[in-house]
């Protein structure tokens, strides 16, 4: 099967639009023509005029889109005088080529006899000085209309280009801020295995081997930005039991979460440094440990996230990294549709965090029960 290559392609699209517009204006022009022949009482006939000006502008259609291709490659920028000289000195070439082709394709009409004449040199000369007025109009016309085809085209790529580097820029910083929760949430849960590897080695070598299939369900998902909410709860399911391990009976733990939203797509590792920071300073610094609460529904086509934990004594100050973090890839992934709060509610000794996203949600999700914390978390 033979292909036309795509740069034939271009070169019959420009030749058949070019057509197109110029008949299409010839059957303009004949039929206003014809018109005010009619109305002083001249003897006209519509088809004589259709045929005259159907050439004459199927002339100018074959000319059309080498200016195009010539505009396109050599636009008034830059050297602009040369250029407008180089311009002003083509329409010398264009109305010799117009009063040739013109002359080939049809004898000149002769409105004093309404008839055609003859082909001469006479009358190829006739083609070439008697239509000079008209035919510098239209050329003007198809440098202005083919400079500004050029900007426009330019202006959309540059503005395509824009946006492709934009979004590059952005997922490059979401890959960085993804990047960035990993050795932060190892650090932390290294520190918590630290303080076992004295005192309960059998627990300690447990929570490495949990911690290395973590990070291996972290890893499972590779660069995608989104995940369902059921996958990003099962990895603080897992994290939580992680936790587990090092607190015991100080962490417990409540979901309430609507069956509806389990299939709701969010920003991977989301909620689980919200998690974490609730565990490092909200529970583990405190004696008698503490609870964590996790909510989620949808309300107005959005999905609200609301963690809530105690707050027990004095925590050393973290990094910042889980509430930064979020506020950034919120930002990047949703502008000015996301919202993110964090709250301490001292009189309370209540800390809070909210999010509220757009709720993208898979038409064919699995619902899972209200509640699907492992039974040792649970109140």
């Amino acid at each position: 099967m033979w292909i036309v290559p795509a740069r034939l392609r271009r070169i019959v699209r420009g030749y058949a639009l070019s057509i197109a517009f110029w008949l299409a204006a010839a059957i303009l022009v004949s039929y206003q023509t014809y018109d005010q022949d009619r109305r002083i009482h001249l003897p006209a006939v519509f088809t004589n005029l259709l045929l005259v000006y159907a050439i004459r502008y199927l002339t100018i259609a074959f000319l059309t889109p080498p200016i195009f291709y010539l505009v396109g490659r050599w636009p008034v920028t830059g050297a602009a005088v040369r250029r407008c000289a180089g311009y002003a000195l083509g329409y010398v070439p264009f109305s010799l080529a117009f009063a040739a082709i013109r002359w080939l394709l049809l004898p000149p009409w002769i409105e004093d006899t309404l008839s055609w004449g003859q082909r001469t040199v006479q009358t190829l000369l006739y083609f070439t000085y008697n239509t000079f007025a008209d035919t510098l109009l239209l050329y003007i016309g198809i440098v202005v209309a083919a400079h500004a085809y050029t900007y426009f085209v330019r202006g959309q790529r540059q503005e395509i280009d824009r946006l492709e580097l934009l979004q590059a820029l952005s997922q490059s910083e979401l890959q960085a801020l993804r990047a960035q929760l990993r050795p932060h949430f190892l650090f932390n849960t290294l520190q918590g295995v630290s303080t076992l590897i004295d005192t309960d080695r059998v627990a300690a070598q447990t929570m490495l081997v949990t911690l290395a299939t973590l990070l291996r369900t972290s890893l499972k998902h590779g660069s995608a930005d989104l995940v369902s909410l059921r996958e990003e709860l099962d990895f603080v399911d897992s994290y939580l039991n992680l936790e587990k391990m090092r607190l015991g009976r100080r962490l417990q733990v409540r979901r309430q979460i609507d069956p509806r939203v389990y299939g709701a797509l969010i920003p991977q590792l989301l909620l689980q440094p919200l998690i974490e920071n609730a565990v490092v300073h909200g529970i583990a610094n405190s004696r008698e440990g503490g609870w964590i609460e996790v909510q989620a529904y949808v309300r107005d086509d959005r999905l609200h996230v609301a963690i809530r934990n105690t707050i027990g004594g004095e925590s050393q100050p973290g990094l910042g990294v889980g509430i930064a973090n979020t506020r950034a890839r919120l930002k990047f992934l949703y502008s000015d549709d996301a919202s993110f709060e964090f709250q301490l509610q001292r009189d309370t000794g209540v800390a809070l965090a909210l999010l509220a996203l757009p709720a993208f949600i898979a038409p064919a999700a699995e619902k899972a029960p209200t509640d699907s914390f492992p039974a040792e978390l649970r109140t």
